[in-house]
């Protein structure tokens, strides 16, 4: 097979994204199981504006995201040639983020499908920027039914917010340094000191980070919600008063694993836990829940830098 490009247009009819959330420009395709995609990094990206503010850094999901969508076109005629179903990230792992990403860097996104079944794919990835490889991940691709009727929410819980949630999202914004469009903690109900966090994020079908299908279908990226997750613990890191106008770093999501697709309407409900926000490197690992049921499990590693 020799080699062909795929330029924007074709990867525009391919991919179910957002204009702002299509992260790679071109695609060259070596062989059936080798893609290669280019994605050049611009100040004028809409991301740049709240990730972060006067320190603009690609964030490391959406680098996580554009190596999703390189492997997309890599196996979606193997997976479902037809296109009736959600190709998404069954699971992540062993994804470092290795140097950062800023405008006027340019990033080759190396992906290799090591082998398949009927309904998965396993790749590796590497992705490199100018100074040298930039992110490292392995996924499992999959391929779901789409759910078209999902069921109403039981009006109110114990998640919701009242008067006596512990921070709304101005409180959040003292603490963390994520705005418009890339803040997804809406509020804090509770923070514990032994660095637990309980935390809400509403999904609504007008945000770019869903992934939106020819039939309407639409449906949250998975590559965002390790980033969700994140957040939340990223509050109770930098309410440290020894860590305050500093950075949670994200230097690697060590596992990810996705149960169930998040759709427009769900509540995301993120029990956190960060067991130390003394320390300048971390861990940390939470879940996504929705209507009582976990949708998604993450395990993180994170650094406090100065912005």
């Amino acid at each position: 097979m020799s080699e062909r490009i795929i330029s924007y247009p074709e990867l525009k009819e391919l991919l179910p994204c957002n204009n702002s959330m299509l992260l790679v420009d071109r695609i060259c395709v070596v062989n059936e199981n080798k893609l290669i995609g280019l994605k050049a990094i611009t100040l004028d990206e809409l991301f740049f504006l709240g990730h972060f503010p006067n320190h603009p850094i690609m964030p490391g999901v959406l680098i996580v995201e554009a190596i999703t969508q390189v492997s997309e076109v890599a196996v979606w005629q193997r997976l479902d040639p037809e296109r009736k179903g959600d190709i998404y990230i069954k699971s992540l792992r062993k994804v470092k983020f290795r140097k950062p990403n800023m405008p006027g860097d340019r990033l080759f996104i190396e992906v290799d499908v090591v082998s398949m079944t009927a309904d998965t794919a396993e790749i590796v990835a590497v992705v490199k920027n100018n100074s040298g490889v930039s992110c490292q991940a392995e996924l499992t691709m999959g391929v779901r039914e789409k759910v078209w009727n999902p069921s109403m929410p039981l009006e109110f819980n114990t998640y919701d917010k009242t008067a006596a949630s512990e921070m709304d999202v101005a409180k959040i914004m003292e603490f963390i340094p994520h705005r418009y469009p890339f803040l997804f903690v809406d509020y804090v109900s509770k923070l514990t000191e032994d660095g637990h966090v309980t935390a809400v994020k509403n999904v609504t079908n007008s945000e770019a980070i869903f992934r939106g299908y020819n039939d309407g279908y639409r449906v949250l990226m998975g590559s965002v919600q390790p980033e969700i997750v994140a957040q939340a613990g990223c509050i109770y890191t930098l309410s440290n008063p020894a860590s305050k106008g500093k950075i949670a770093y994200f230097m690697g999501i060590d596992s990810a694993e996705y149960f169930a697709p998040v759709l427009p309407g769900d509540q995301l409900c993120l029990e956190v836990d960060i067991p130390d926000n003394t320390k300048k490197f971390g861990k940390g690992h939470g879940s996504m829940i929705v209507d009582g049921k976990e949708v998604s499990r993450i395990s993180m590693t994170f650094a406090i830098v100065d912005p």
